[in-house]
C-alpha cells in the first residue's frame, strides 16, 4: 500500500483557475513560462505552510495554461511529499474517458496515491467543438462519460456500447487503479442539480464551488445531494462528502486588505467592471479583511451547509504577483487554517466521515491484509490470449469479443 498523510476530518488547500492575468497595479502580464513556473512555487508553499491540497483547473484557451493538468500535477507531486494534488476541474464532457481513465491511474501511481480529481462541465463553452462534441449534449455526456470512466476503473476487462464514442470490446485500461481501489471522485458544479445527483448515485464527493453566487444557491445544491446519497443507501445524509470553494484576500489591518485587492479586484476578468467589491462580499463567500474576519466567515460554513471535508480557496487570480500570493499562503498557513481545523471539528459527530484518503479507502477495502499489486499475464497485450490480461482477475465469459452481459 502506498504512503499517505495519516486521517483528518477536513482538508484544508487553495485552487487555481492558471489565468494569465495583467497586473493592473504594474501594467505587467507574466508569460506562460512565468505563470506556470509561478503556480509551481505556490503548490509547492502550500505544503510547507501546512495545507493539504492543491488544485489545478483544466482550460484549453487563453489566457489559461492548464491544458494539460495531469502532467503538471506529476511533476508537483515529484516535488512535494504530503500534498494531495487534484483538478478543479477535469472536464468529463470533452475528453475522452478512456483517457482520463489512463491519465488519472497513471498519476494516482507516480503520486503514490496522493491524488483525486474533480469532474465537471467546465465553463468555457466553446471547448465542446474544438474537440467534436456538442455543447447542446453537455449532461447527457457528463452522465455517459462518466458511467464509463467508473467501470474502467473497476472492471479489467470491459465492453461498452454508448450514444457518444465508438464501443469498446474486450478492452484494458492501464495501468490499473493503485492498490486496486479507483481514484476518489468530486463530482464539481456551480449550478447544475443533475451533477448534485449523479455525485449522489455514485456515492461520490460533490464540490460546490462556492465562490459566485449567493449561499442559498449553493445550500439547495447540497442539501439535494445529501437528501439523495441517502437515497442511494450510501449513509445518511451527514456523511454525504461535501467540498467548499472559497475566495481570500487577508492583511493584519482589514483596511489594507480592502485597499491592496481592490483594484485586483476591479480589473479582474471574471467579475471586474461588475458588482462592488463591498456588494460582492456580502452576496458570496469572498472575504477582504483580516485573518479573523476570514476566520470567522469560514468557520460559519458549516451552519450553512452542515459538516463538511474539504475547504478550497482561491487566492491567485487575477494578477496577483507570486510574493503576494506567497504572503497570502503564509497567513493561511499560520494564523488562519490552524484556528479553522479547530473551530470546525468542535461538536463534530462521529458519524461524519473524514476527509477521503487514499491510505483510508485502501483500510476500509483490504484492513491490514495486502491490496492489489495488479501483474500482467504473458499474453500478446491484446486481451485475446488466455482467459484474461491479468493473472489475478479473470475476465467475464465471452468479454473478449465482446459476447458479455452489457452492463444495464
Amino acid at each position: 500500500m502506498s504512503e499517505q498523510s495519516g486521517a483528518q476530518a477536513m482538508q484544508f488547500g487553495i485552487m487555481s483557475v492558471s489565468d494569465i492575468t495583467r497586473d493592473p497595479t504594474t501594467g505587467i502580464t507574466p508569460s506562460e513560462q512565468e505563470r506556470i513556473k509561478a503556480t509551481t512555487a505556490i503548490a509547492v508553499h502550500a505544503e510547507e505552510v501546512g495545507l493539504d491540497v492543491f488544485a489545478i483547473g483544466e482550460h484549453h484557451n487563453p489566457p489559461f495554461w492548464s491544458s494539460s493538468p495531469t502532467t503538471f500535477l506529476a511533476a508537483l507531486a515529484a516535488q512535494t511529499e504530503r500534498l494531495i494534488v487534484s483538478t478543479s476541474t477535469t472536464l468529463i464532457t470533452t475528453n475522452d474517458p478512456v483517457r482520463i481513465a489512463e491519465e488519472y491511474a497513471m498519476l494516482q501511481h507516480v503520486s503514490d496515491g496522493r491524488m483525486d480529481l474533480m469532474l465537471g462541465r467546465g465553463n468555457t463553452g466553446p471547448v465542446y467543438p474544438w474537440f467534436g462534441q456538442d455543447i447542446r449534449q453537455g449532461l447527457p455526456l457528463a452522465i455517459e462519460n462518466y458511467a464509463l470512466l467508473h467501470k474502467l476503473w473497476r472492471e479489467d476487462v470491459v465492453d461498452w456500447e454508448g450514444k457518444f464514442r465508438t464501443p469498446l470490446q474486450g478492452f484494458t485500461s492501464t495501468p490499473r487503479p493503485l492498490d486496486g481501489i479507483a481514484p476518489f471522485v468530486w463530482h464539481g458544479s456551480i449550478r447544475t442539480p443533475e451533477i448534485a445527483e449523479q455525485a449522489a448515485y455514485y456515492g461520490d464527493g460533490f464540490f460546490a464551488n462556492n465562490i459566485f453566487w449567493p449561499k442559498e444557491h449553493y445550500q439547495r445544491l447540497i442539501e439535494l445531494y445529501r437528501q439523495r446519497y441517502a437515497h442511494y443507501g450510501h449513509g445518511t445524509p451527514e456523511q454525504a462528502i461535501v467540498g467548499l470553494g472559497g475566495q481570500v484576500f487577508m492583511a493584519a489591518k482589514s483596511q489594507d486588505a480592502v485597499n491592496q485587492f481592490r483594484p485586483y479586484f476591479d480589473n479582474a476578468p471574471v467579475y471586474g467592471h461588475g458588482p462592488s467589491m463591498e456588494d460582492f462580499t456580502e452576496m458570496t463567500p469572498l472575504t477582504v479583511g483580516s485573518p479573523q474576519q476570514v476566520i470567522d466567515r469560514y468557520a460559519a460554513m458549516r451552519e450553512h451547509y452542515g459538516d463538511y471535508q474539504r475547504q478550497l480557496f482561491l487566492i491567485d487570480h487575477a494578477g496577483l504577483p507570486l510574493k503576494t500570493v506567497l504572503e497570502q499562503l503564509d497567513i493561511l498557513g499560520a494564523e488562519v487554517v490552524p484556528v479553522l481545523r479547530k473551530e470546525l471539528a468542535k461538536n463534530r459527530p462521529e458519524s461524519v466521515p473524514d476527509a477521503p484518503t487514499h491510505a483510508a479507502r485502501v483500510t476500509a477495502r483490504f484492513g491490514d491484509g495486502p491490496t492489489r499489486q495488479a501483474r500482467p499475464g504473458a499474453n500478446r497485450g491484446d486481451n485475446l490470449t488466455g482467459d484474461s490480461p491479468y493473472q489475478d482477475s479473470p475476465a467475464p465469459a465471452g468479454a473478449a469479443f465482446g459476447l458479455a452481459r452489457k452492463e444495464a
